[in-house]
């Protein structure tokens, strides 16, 4: 998988404030005000930063949280996890392995078959929805 190297400007320009915010300094989106928290289409949620297909929406579910939640992503590749010690917690931060592109968190608390929670904010994807 080749890397996607933006400056700060070039990301800025291409997301715009809020999604930068979140994509590139490790931000968040409020509890259930994203696009896709509930969104139901089937189809492949993208990188909004470089378009690399992470999540498959036959893998999202309702999680309660308020975020977009999916029990894995489509691929192990996809993403990588990080230890985040930020805001006093010790969490496992999830980037795009592609562009390192802030995602969410992933908690061990999911459904079968994976007991995974892939908790993603949605001004970090984009839905390429299937067509009819």
């Amino acid at each position: 998988m080749e890397k996607v190297v933006k400056t700060a400007d070039e990301w800025r320009e291409l997301l715009g404030a809020d999604a930068y915010h979140v994509c590139r300094e490790k931000g968040t989106e409020r509890a259930f005000t994203g696009e896709y928290y509930n969104e139901h289409s089937p189809g492949k949620y993208l990188c909004r930063c470089c378009g690399e297909v992470l999540f498959d929406a036959a893998t999202k579910y309702d999680s309660g949280s308020g975020w977009p939640s999916f029990y894995q992503p489509v691929a192990e590749e996809v993403v990588a996890v990080n230890r985040d010690t930020s805001h006093g917690m010790v969490r496992e931060e999830v980037v795009c392995a592609r562009c390192d592109a802030h995602l969410g968190h992933v908690f061990p608390d999911g459904p079968a078959p994976t007991g995974l929670r892939y908790c993603i904010n949605s001004l970090s994807l984009s839905l390429d929805k299937d067509e009819d």
